[in-house]
């Protein structure tokens, strides 16, 4: 694994002699806009090993991308490699149909500390969740961001994750919703975490278990999805969401398209730069 292999497949080729805020925020853009959140492993027959050096070949060497149990690791991987001071955490995602979080962690994501301060980061999140820059973790306070306003909140040793919205303006000729088109209402819980270290295989179990389990949003729906300089573009089953944020003021504009069968495989192709060597069943 070579470090500038991984900045190839970002195309990342700026000055990084420090191991700075300012860099991570570049690192994390390139990361995001190149390496798709996507699933599609598990809808075309390939197991997805927790292996650094499997997510490595297939996310860099294959161009592919990864949920976070990939993606993260990678990112985290890269940083360690660049002298930061890096390390995982654990969290559980936030369910609207439930109306809470989930019991167990079913996401990996990264926290950093620079000249004493501590950054979240996350690569892996996806959609219209998905952060753009470090975001400072510090309680209450609004850090607007081109997707939306996130927002850390503090109880009790538990951090809550949670974005301030746009209202979204749909089209007439785009009808079908897609799971990544944010609803109404101005608040989105994203999910909630502690400040304990976690090592990759703290999630040998929960990786195993979201490639069996019928009941996941992973195994229900083929998900890939890209973050854009302008917005995100995701491909979710048949359905193709092209977010363009703060189109008019306060308002995301989204057009949403169905496809055909023959029509995914040729979008994964010439807007994710995804060519999968297995059959893909949306």
């Amino acid at each position: 694994m070579n470090i500038q292999e991984y900045f190839g497949r970002i195309s990342f080729n700026k000055p990084h002699q420090d191991p700075d805020l300012q860099t991570l925020t570049a690192i994390l853009q390139h990361h995001i806009r190149s390496i798709p959140f996507e699933n599609l492993s598990m809808h075309c027959g390939e197991a997805i090993e927790l292996d650094l050096q499997a997510t490595y070949d297939k996310i860099v060497r294959k161009k592919r991308g990864g949920w976070c149990l990939e993606t993260n690791h990678l990112l985290f991987w890269a940083l360690q490699e660049l002298g930061y001071d890096v390390c995982m955490l654990g969290a559980s995602s936030y369910e609207p149909a439930e109306k809470g979080y989930t019991a167990e962690m079913n996401h990996v994501l990264l926290k950093v500390v620079i000249k004493g301060d501590s950054y979240i980061v996350d690569a892996g999140f996806g959609g219209a969740y998905q952060m753009w820059q470090p975001v400072m973790l510090i309680s209450g306070k609004d850090q607007p961001q081109v997707p939306g306003i996130f927002r850390l909140k503090e109880e009790d040793g538990t951090w809550y994750f949670e974005k301030v919205k746009r209202n979204p303006y749909i089209p007439e000729h785009s009808k079908n919703a897609s799971p990544f088109t944010p609803g109404l209402g101005n608040i989105r819980k994203i999910h909630k975490f502690t400040l304990q270290p976690r090592h990759i295989d703290d999630f040998k179990e929960l990786n195993e278990y979201l490639q069996v389990s019928p009941d996941n949003i992973l195994q229900k729906k083929s998900i890939c999805s890209i973050q854009t300089t302008s917005g995100v573009l995701a491909l979710v089953g048949w359905t193709l969401t092209e977010a363009k944020y703060n189109y008019t003021e306060d308002t995301d504009l989204m057009n949403i398209t169905t496809l055909t069968d023959e029509e995914v495989e040729k979008t994964l192709k010439e807007k994710f730069n995804i060519v999968l060597e297995k059959k893909l069943v949306p």
